[in-house]
């Protein structure tokens, strides 16, 4: 499915939700979601909810080339799993003395980033359950190969990857991790921009990111406060 002039998905919770139409069969309670901050919780809580299904997350950033940091060479994930592009490394000259700078930088952003959304609460137990792992869209996939194989580590009983837009290239890839793929629109589009599948696309601020989760656990325990929005205020 290519993205024409008239996008996919209205927003992200617009892009949750039709992705979990296409998940029904993993509903249940030995299912957990894990969403990857920022983009991909509003997603993630959409999924969770409709599948009953517990919600939590996983930290998995980009590890950018320096001087140009909108480029990644790879990614890390809050548990240290690291996945790297060894064909942009070779590209831009990279050492891995070089990469070893940044994933040192991205390696205490995460730990601030996990800090502030999960506090004192122990990650959930992956052991055992199928694991939806839940991201606003896959560009190079390194983001979410990285958490497929931090995922791996803690001995699930399946592991979907779940995204409504993707790049062919992408998907390529993450089949070869995850026992199952799942998505919406894909582009073999030389250049991949996630926003052409949204009407409504920004990048999402932190606050924004933990709203999600404090309007997952309200809705979870009021099913019939379906349209309820949480508001945060800094203090």
């Amino acid at each position: 499915m290519l993205p024409g002039k008239k996008a996919v998905f209205e927003n992200r919770r617009d892009a949750g939700k039709k992705l979990a139409e296409k998940l029904s069969a993993y509903k249940g309670s030995s299912t957990l979601v894990l969403g990857i901050p920022n983009g991909g919780l509003p997603l993630a809580m959409e999924v969770a909810l409709a599948l009953e299904a517990e919600l939590d997350l996983i930290v998995s950033r980009k590890i950018p080339i320096p001087l140009r940091p909108e480029v990644g060479c790879g990614a890390v994930t809050d548990d240290g799993t690291v996945i790297l592009n060894s064909e942009m490394m070779q590209k831009f000259g990279l050492t891995q003395e070089m990469v070893n700078e940044q994933i040192t930088q991205v390696t205490a952003d995460i730990r601030k980033r996990t800090l502030v959304y999960r506090g004192n609460r122990p990650p959930s137990i992956i052991a055992n359950k199928t694991v939806v792992l839940v991201d606003d869209g896959m560009a190079s996939g390194f983001t979410m190969m990285a958490a497929v194989e931090s995922v791996k580590r803690r001995r699930p009983r399946f592991i979907v990857v779940a995204v409504p837009a993707a790049s062919e290239a992408a998907l390529s890839q993450l089949v070869k991790y995850a026992d199952k793929v799942v998505t919406i629109a894909t582009s073999n589009a030389k250049e991949f921009y996630l926003a052409d599948f949204y009407e409504v696309w920004h990048d999402l601020a932190e606050d924004e990111a933990l709203r999600c989760l404090e309007e997952y656990r309200v809705r979870r325990l009021n099913p019939d406060r379906g349209n309820i929005r949480i508001q945060r205020t800094n203090r």
